[in-house]
């Protein structure tokens, strides 16, 4: 199990020397990659009394795509992934373009996670359409593995015309592997038909086992083998101990999925040199998994 951090966007702050501190640090305790949550706008909660999003115009986020090669220049072997990006509010091409540059600058340290979102208020902000994100998110994916791999790309679809073009500089990896995350049924059949992995919120307690195990069972029917498929789960630290941490992702990795990310987000750290002492206690306490 390759075990790595969700970056703390919501207490990062915008100190880069504490950011720069904190990627190197989750480097050299082993951790194997670094991922980012994406959010563009913050809606307004005061003049909302019914909303029920986690984050709002208080929440800081930095730019997923511009913190990850921030991270990506200051490590030498940390994978950057962004988990995930909001595809369908997003132009296809530029995150293509984006995202290969972030390939090039990290030496092809990277995976691309991406999602559905539940933000309309995102949506309207970035000029595209909530109500049919999902019609346009797989095309979006195909449209992107074209643009990794072909200098010159001739396409039309029902949502995009590229007109013999193509990104310069291509990605070192063609494709960059495209994770997708999602918890709804028709959510993970897609993944399962065109994912190259899943980050996914089941635990190995409760409906986490079954929930895995109807996923697998999608791949199959997909024609794809579920032994080589990747999956990586998340532990959250908040309202946990020390031992339910490790306990949480022994119970992962006895699941079979293959990556894990550890979340300190919202646990009460109130410095980035405090998420990293966070870190280097699972570190510890976890040893094994880091084997």
């Amino acid at each position: 199990m390759r075990v790595g951090v969700v970056f703390p966007q919501l207490e990062s702050g915008t100190d880069p020397g504490a950011i720069r501190e904190y990627a190197q640090a989750v480097e050299q305790l082993g951790y194997a990659h670094l991922v980012a949550f994406d959010h563009v706008l913050g809606a307004d909660r005061s003049t909302r009394p019914d909303w029920k999003g986690p984050y709002d115009a208080s929440s800081l986020f930095h730019e997923v795509f511009v913190l990850l090669a921030f991270v990506a220049a200051w490590t030498t072997r940390l994978e950057v992934a962004p988990s995930v990006v909001i595809l369908p509010q997003r132009q296809t091409v530029l995150v293509a373009k984006q995202a290969a540059s972030l390939d090039v600058l990290a030496n092809g340290r990277t995976r691309l996670g991406v999602g559905l979102g539940w933000n309309e208020v995102e949506y309207v902000g970035l000029g595209q359409s909530f109500a049919d994100r999902a019609k346009r998110y797989g095309e979006q994916i195909r449209v992107l593995r074209m643009l990794f791999t072909n200098e010159v790309v001739d396409y039309t679809g029902r949502h995009h015309r590229i007109d013999r073009a193509g990104i310069r500089p291509l990605p070192v990896q063609r494709p960059i592997p495209i994770w997708m995350g999602g918890s709804a049924d028709d959510a993970v059949k897609r993944i399962a038909r065109i994912g190259d992995g899943w980050f996914t919120f089941a635990q190995p307690d409760g409906d986490g086992p079954e929930r895995l195990a109807r996923f697998r069972d999608h791949v199959r029917e997909a024609g794809r083998d579920p032994a080589t498929f990747p999956i990586e789960g998340r532990v959250v630290f908040a309202k946990r101990t020390p031992d339910e941490w490790v306990r949480r992702a022994l119970g992962m990795r006895d699941l079979g999925m293959t990556h894990l990310e550890v979340s300190t987000m919202g646990a009460g750290y109130a410095t980035l040199a405090d998420h990293v002492a966070a870190l280097r206690r699972f570190r510890e306490e976890g040893r094994e998994l880091f084997a």
